[in-house]
């Protein structure tokens, strides 16, 4: 077995990843409208009840979508990954995760996993935040590794 370049600390476990600056935006527009579009419903006076609340449901729509946008995450856990993206959540157990990737130009991270697929993980983005996310994959790879290498269950041929 040859001699492997010293991991760098990890962190104590539980870790949550997320794009904390792209959040704050999203939920801060999405507040900006709902307000914005509810105040113009409650102050237009030719506007009926009916219109009114069309403006206020839609307003709302508005701030759940955008909420829905702002939910991405990355939980490490001593029991694996858990991956929350927009529209759904997945936990991993570590020996299913084979890389951590965060290529430039890739709009966030991808896990490539043992069953040959590839996940993306939303929580971990630098768009707003490059360093940050850059460091943020470094530690989830890092961990990855970390938890590879001690896992008991895997194979050590």
């Amino acid at each position: 077995m040859s001699e492997q370049t010293p991991l760098p600390a990890l962190p104590a476990l539980p870790v949550t990843f997320r794009p904390g600056r792209t959040r704050a935006i999203l939920l801060t527009a999405g507040i900006t409208i709902f307000v914005v579009i509810s105040g113009v419903a409650l102050l237009l006076e030719q506007l009926g009840p009916g219109e009114r609340l069309s403006f206020i449901l839609t307003g709302g729509l508005i701030f759940w979508v955008l909420a829905l946008l702002a939910r991405v995450k990355v939980v490490a856990e001593e029991s694996g990954v858990t991956v929350v993206n927009i529209a759904g959540k997945r936990h991993l157990e570590w020996a299913e995760i084979l890389q951590v990737n965060l290529r430039p130009g890739d709009p966030w991270v991808f896990l490539n996993l043992s069953d040959g697929t590839s996940l993306p993980a939303l929580g971990i983005q630098p768009g707003v935040a490059k360093q940050r996310a850059i460091a943020d994959a470094r530690t989830l790879r890092a961990l990855a590794e970390a938890r590879a290498i001690h896992d008991p269950g895997q194979d050590r041929g």
